[in-house]
């Protein structure tokens, strides 16, 4: 064995530090790396919609709504019926407490201390600290995101105990655009802890970090600047378990419904491209099969395309065209359909209360027959002081299990790529170069001048990228395997993994708006096409407005060295992101009004 020379000691004690100190400086340039990154990427909110004010009832809050709030900037306050409703469920719980009735949070610790006694003095639960400096995790970079998370669970505060003072902070920091830095990672789909909601209850004790008004600071300094004091941030009040997933889910049913309000448009227009049969969209042939929002998005594009020369006789139009020009209104209204079942759940789940425990207040044992069985009497809350004389029971539950909602996200996922199966076939079907093209009848040469063909845009850029988008949209659509891992001592052992399955659903939406993009620019320079085929060709109101405000973006004729230099695609893609489809059709045929067959 070699002789140990203070040297050879000194030397491997200062390696050993360097390598520490090396560490150290990573993590912490990893953390500040993080931090700059986020900073950078960050997308704050415009708050066009500041004096607007949303009352929260903690039933009633639509998408519009809660759009508003999220994106646009609205304030909101409470009802005087919800403060009402939350006051009278913080003293049944308060009253249990009393009565020695065991109540999970409150005389009991959670997930596995849920059998472990808890009080002020000696708390079950550890002190829930704020996730930052991890590096590690992703932060959220968008700030309607968050928002949404505070506006869910703001308005479902009422539904269960909320202390007063939390439910006026989570008030606050809407109103004062005081949105605190979360994590993107964390939340399994059984309840968002820890990733955001500890961070959103830091920020409302003055912990951590947040932007206020879009500039990143110390929650501490944010508080102060707008004037608010710091709260408890108290970890059992208010009554969405799942706010993040939902807001995520909430963002996907807005963003959702606009890219199939645009595939509808834009399936017009090619319809109009391609000189295509109308026949299978005329209702008598719905009629014999009465699938409502298959029937619904074919008398909707039927409208769009009212009084457009498909409707004038033509004897080159071909009888049938291919299947995914033929049947992309069923494609769609399916995906209407799977739409309206996740705005319809989401819509429950953010008018709901999904905490661990519920407080019914005002329920008694002769109301059914299982609240009088000794087991249920366990829970059963006399009344006193503290309740103001009401009774009530204080049950433990699982309404924090998101799965009917999870599985809406993940069928519209599904539903949505295989409406976008068509939009690409439809863009496919359009590049026959034959001499007699099978499906459009014709080339652009067999119409157009050189000259017109020199001054056009160039076809050539969809036809790389269009099939690139859709095979990542096949990457993101097939259904996740389904989880159960035993976390929390075996506890918490399901999972619903509506993160994953929301942010998957949103990226499809947007990949599903870049393919319509594509579409359109396809379309419309067919419609030039067939324009310069016939002249006297109208394509009806819709479609022209559509096509004529499209082409001040991407012009028609131009100078090949005056046109942007920037991919076509991008520019249709920020033309559908930044153009509402009402400015072209404001209204249509009224909508089914739930999902069904």
């Amino acid at each position: 064995m070699p002789t140990k020379t203070p040297g050879a000691r000194l030397t491997r004690t200062s390696t050993a530090w360097v390598r520490q100190t090396t560490a150290a400086l990573a993590v912490a340039a990893t953390s500040m790396l993080a931090q700059s990154v986020a900073a950078s990427d960050y997308h704050p909110i415009a708050p066009s919609a500041g004096d607007k004010i949303i009352t929260l009832t903690g039933h009633d809050l639509t998408i519009a709504q809660l759009i508003e709030v999220a994106r646009y900037g609205a304030h909101v306050t409470y009802s005087a019926d919800a403060l009402l409703h939350a006051a009278e469920a913080r003293g049944l719980r308060a009253e249990a407490g009393e009565e020695n009735i065991p109540v999970y949070g409150l005389n009991r610790g959670s997930g596995a201390l849920r059998e472990v006694k808890s009080s002020s003095e000696h708390p079950a639960d550890t002190q829930v600290l704020p996730m930052l400096g991890a590096g590690a995790l992703p932060e959220i970079a968008d700030e309607d995101l968050v928002r949404a998370v505070l506006l869910i669970s703001a308005n479902t505060a009422p539904l269960g105990a909320d202390e007063p003072e939390d439910m006026q902070m989570l008030a606050d920091l809407l109103n004062n655009r005081i949105t605190p830095v979360a994590y993107a990672r964390g939340a399994l789909g059984e309840a968002d802890f820890p990733a955001v909601s500890n961070n959103v209850r830091a920020a409302m004790s003055g912990k951590g970090e947040v932007y206020y008004k879009g500039v990143r600071m110390k929650a501490a300094q944010a508080l102060k600047q707008a004037h608010l004091n710091p709260t408890a941030g108290s970890f059992f009040g208010g009554g969405a378990e799942n706010a993040y997933g939902d807001a995520r889910a909430a963002l996907l049913v807005a963003d959702g419904e606009r890219a199939l309000e645009w595939a509808d448009l834009i399936y017009a227009l090619d319809k109009i491209g391609m000189n295509s049969s109308v026949t299978p969209m005329v209702q008598p042939v719905q009629a014999r099969r009465p699938f409502k929002w298959v029937n619904w998005d074919a008398a909707r594009v039927m409208d769009m395309l009212k009084g457009s020369y498909l409707f004038e006789d033509d004897p080159k139009r071909i009888l049938q065209d291919p299947e995914s020009m033929r049947a992309s209104y069923i494609r769609q209204g399916s995906a209407w359909k799977a739409w309206a079942a996740l705005r319809d759940s989401i819509l429950l789940q953010i008018n709901s209360a999904d905490l661990n425990p519920m407080v019914i207040v005002g329920a008694s044992p002769s109301d059914s027959w299982e609240l009088s069985t000794p087991q249920m009497m366990r829970y059963y809350v006399k009344g006193g002081p503290l309740s103001h004389g009401q009774h009530g029971y204080v049950f433990s539950t699982a309404n924090w299990d998101p799965y009917p909602l999870a599985n809406d996200v993940e069928a519209f996922t599904n539903a949505l790529a295989n409406m976008d199966v068509a939009v690409a076939q439809r863009i496919e079907r359009f590049t026959d170069r034959s001499p007699t093209p099978f499906f459009t009848g014709i080339k652009p040469a067999d119409v157009l001048t050189p000259e017109q063909i020199r001054k056009s845009p160039a076809l050539s850029e969809p036809f790389w990228v269009f099939m690139d988008l859709w095979q990542e949209i096949q990457t993101l659509s097939p259904s996740l395997a389904p989880e159960g891992n035993a976390a929390d001592v075996g506890v918490a052992d399901i999972q619903g993994q509506t993160r994953l399955k929301s942010s998957r659903g949103q990226q499809v939406v947007d990949l599903t708006l870049q393919l319509l993009g594509y579409d359109l620019w396809n379309a419309t320079y067919w419609m030039d096409v067939r324009k310069a085929q016939d002249p006297s060709r109208s394509f009806g109101p819709v479609p022209t407005a559509i096509w004529t405000a499209f082409r001040k973006v991407l012009p028609w004729q131009q100078e090949p060295e005056t046109r942007p230099e920037v991919p076509y695609g991008l520019l249709a893609y920020n033309f559908l992101k930044s153009t509402s489809v009402t400015t072209f059709y404001p209204a249509g045929p009224a909508m089914p009004a739930s999902a069904g067959p």
